[in-house]
């Protein structure tokens, strides 16, 4: 079951390989997460000595679930991948200029995951092709939907 998605990231990236990953919360942030109060329009994933981390991404702290800590929205989420992904990832992503963005937050088992993309960037005419398929799709189904009404 889907949280949040980056809806972004599919517009400015041809997303080639999808990985699953786990996520270092805090209790506040799970809360905040069950409660719809994440986004993740402007995170990203870096990679730090062998490591991957979330940054950027925004989770609202709830007012009630966060009395005794200060918060903070935007911190460095660490993601938990095995070692043979995460190096095939580095890999790529240093040598073929590739890079890793988030996709979105979902349930896995209870838990909170993070689903990340290997992902390559669109140039502008990329991103107007995709626009124009868009709504070329959308203007068939509305002609195939007069049609069927007209009969």
């Amino acid at each position: 079951m889907t949280i949040v998605q980056n809806k972004k990231a599919s517009f400015d990236y041809f997303i080639e390989e999808r990985y699953e990953a786990g996520l270092v919360l805090e209790g506040w942030e799970v809360k905040a997460i069950r409660a719809n109060r994440a986004q993740m329009k402007e995170g990203y994933v870096v990679i730090r000595s062998g490591e991957l981390f979330l940054i950027g991404a925004h989770i609202s702290p709830l007012p009630e679930a966060s009395t005794h800590i200060n918060p903070d929205p935007v911190r460095t989420r660490k993601l938990l991948l095995k070692a043979a992904e995460i190096n095939k990832l580095i890999g790529k992503v240093e040598r073929a200029g590739y890079t890793l963005v988030p996709l979105n937050f979902h349930y896995q088992r209870g838990r909170v995951k993070a689903e990340i993309g290997l992902a390559k960037g669109k140039k502008q005419h990329d991103k107007r092709s995709t626009e124009r398929e868009k709504e070329w799709q959308r203007e068939r189904q509305r002609i195939i939907k007069g049609a069927s009404k007209a009969d």
